[in-house]
């Protein structure tokens, strides 16, 4: 039979920030994500934390780690611990400054087009920031921060594009055609 883990007492404070962090909109998916479980067993005591774990989309450890590792300290024990290796290559601000960027419409930004696919993101960053950042690093950096990226499709800008497609009668029921 699985073990149960159960939410050590939490008082107000930690209520009121880890429903926050739980619905925020600014803070890193992964923390929100992790900040869920113990909101969800606060508000539905029978429910487990492996089973939280799953409803929050948690990749990596389940949620009995996470419940345990906050049962364990505190709301700042649901971020990354510190790891090793090779120390981060572009500065934070960098960063931050790709996300903004991502986030906002090319139309805001004068742009004559609807998307940031990644060959023009990138070119729009080099303009605004001086520096060139590799695909694979701003694919990194979206999918950490779960923003998905569009690829722009070959025919949406092209002026010919009915008359090269033709007709589209095809995916019309008979019934619906007007005959003339």
């Amino acid at each position: 039979m699985p073990m149960k883990f159960d939410l050590r007492p939490v008082t107000r404070e930690e209520e009121r920030a880890l429903r926050s962090l739980a619905a925020s909109r600014t803070r890193p998916v992964r923390l929100v994500q992790r900040a869920t479980l113990p909101v969800t067993m606060l508000d539905d005591p029978t429910v487990s934390a492996s089973v939280t774990g799953r409803r929050a989309d948690l990749i990596g450890p389940s949620g009995c780690a996470w419940v345990t590792r906050f049962n364990a300290g505190e709301l700042d024990d649901l971020a990354n611990a510190p790891r090793g290796g090779h120390p981060p290559i572009h500065a934070p601000e960098v960063r931050s400054k790709l996300i903004d960027l991502a986030i906002q419409e090319p139309s805001s930004r004068e742009r004559p087009f609807d998307l940031w696919p990644r060959e023009r993101r990138q070119r729009e960053f080099e303009e605004c920031e001086g520096g060139h950042r590799s695909d694979s690093t701003i694919w990194t950096w979206l999918r950490d921060e779960a923003l998905p990226w569009k690829r722009q499709q070959s025919w949406f800008h092209d002026p010919e594009f009915v008359e090269k497609r033709g007709p589209s009668f095809g995916c019309i029921p008979r019934h619906q055609v007007a005959v003339a």
